[in-house]
């Protein structure tokens, strides 16, 4: 069903691929949007590796909301800031693509822990995480992709 990588030599191993999900910040989530259209759309992510599951949150309405609820299979894309070799221009980077099925959280105490183990990717500040929860909680909807198939590979940008 999935297409396999035509150059697999670039390709990242499976750890490889988890590590780029957890420590980079942000990827771009693509949704079929309004009239067929593809929305991709830039959102923080959590990626737990022990479920093999990739997290997301935002608020309860928007085209977000409504393309998830219309047709639950998604793309997920993330990629690294990138290295150039000494003396070279070209820059190479490594990213990961992910397809998968996406479904909204809709228990509020598994809403907090998403929220809370997203948070602590981008600040160790508990009162501030905290306070945020307090404040915006309720008000929040978090999602969880179910990954089919993960592929991850070095691009050099020459």
């Amino acid at each position: 069903m999935f297409r396999s990588m035509r150059r697999q030599k670039q390709a990242l191993t499976p750890e490889e691929c988890a590590a780029l999900l957890k420590t980079e910040n942000r990827g771009v989530l693509s949704l079929l949007g309004d009239d067929d259209y593809p929305y991709g759309v830039p959102v923080n992510h959590y990626y737990e590796e022990e479920t093999g599951r990739l997290y997301f949150h935002g608020g309860k309405v928007g085209h977000r909301v409504d393309a998830a609820a219309r047709h639950d299979k998604v793309s997920f894309c993330v990629f690294d800031k990138g290295v150039a070799e000494e003396g070279g221009w070209a820059l190479n980077v490594r990213c990961v693509v992910i397809f998968g099925r996406v479904r909204p959280i809709t228990d509020p105490e598994e809403i907090i822990r998403i929220s809370r183990a997203l948070s602590y990717k981008f600040t160790q500040d508990e009162a501030y995480i905290e306070d945020t929860i307090r404040r915006s909680g309720a008000a929040t909807l978090a999602y969880e992709i179910v990954i089919e198939h993960m592929t991850g590979k070095r691009v050099n940008e020459s």
